[in-house]
């Protein structure tokens, strides 16, 4: 059964882990999950001694909804206080960012999982530390609750695929997660006929995603009320080759 972590972000955010207890073995995943990928990443030097850690990337299911939400709240006021004032943010949580259970449904949203197995036994717990998808549709950016959803089918003949709703938890960011996240949805979008990408980039994630070959092409303002309003940048890249 999955377990939310009982620490909050205000208390120790460098230590907040999204956690759902429960057992891990990839043969159990692996009759429900449509995607699966175990990535081997190097353990933080204060756990070196004590455990193993694997990243796995794997669509998303309806039963996450809780624990993403937890990690979007997580990732936005951990990693873009920085970029954009504290008003901002807790008007965009309730008004933009959030997850979108279309992408779920469409089965092109990914959640990435911290396995940790002890070296004295086989059970080990997963954590949620990072999500990201792509979409068919003409959504830009914004979760359930935001106003301006647009979820008609794109052309992938005419149309770029969306690269939409990238958190990872603070505590794991800058370790390669969103990276890899960001292939997958790549890949998923180029093997349903894509050949060029977009999406609306929050001012902390435009140097991340310039590395993977995005490119800025317009930035807009999204209204978040009470005279608020969030910059953000609609950038593209080109898939012909993968």
């Amino acid at each position: 059964m999955r377990r939310v972590h009982p620490r909050t972000l205000k208390r120790r955010p460098e230590a907040l882990l999204i956690a759902a207890r429960k057992r891990c073995a990839t043969q159990n995943r692996a009759r429900h999950l449509g995607f699966v990928r175990p990535v081997e990443i190097s353990p933080a030097k204060d756990q070196s001694n004590r455990s193993a850690m694997t990243i796995r990337i794997r669509l998303a299911e309806a039963s996450d909804v809780p624990l993403l939400r937890e990690l979007i709240d997580a990732s936005v006021r951990g990693l873009q206080a920085g970029d954009y004032s504290a008003p901002q943010l807790e008007h965009a949580l309730r008004t933009v960012y959030g997850v979108d259970t279309q992408l779920i449904l469409d089965r092109t949203y990914f959640a990435a999982e911290q396995a940790q197995s002890s070296k004295a036994g086989s059970e080990g717990s997963c954590l949620l530390v990072g999500c990201g998808g792509w979409s068919k549709r003409k959504t830009l950016y914004g979760g359930d609750q935001f106003a301006g959803r647009e979820d008609s089918l794109l052309d992938p003949a005419t149309d770029a695929a969306k690269i939409r709703a990238f958190f990872v938890h603070p505590a794991q960011a800058r370790r390669g997660i969103g990276g890899m996240i960001l292939e997958a949805c790549e890949a998923a979008a180029h093997a349903a006929g894509f050949r060029r990408l977009e999406m609306g980039a929050t001012l902390t994630g435009i140097p991340f995603y310039r590395a993977k070959g995005y490119v800025e092409l317009e930035q807009t303002d999204v209204p978040l009320g009470d005279g608020l309003m969030l910059p953000i940048m609609r950038m593209g890249k080109g898939i012909s080759e993968l």
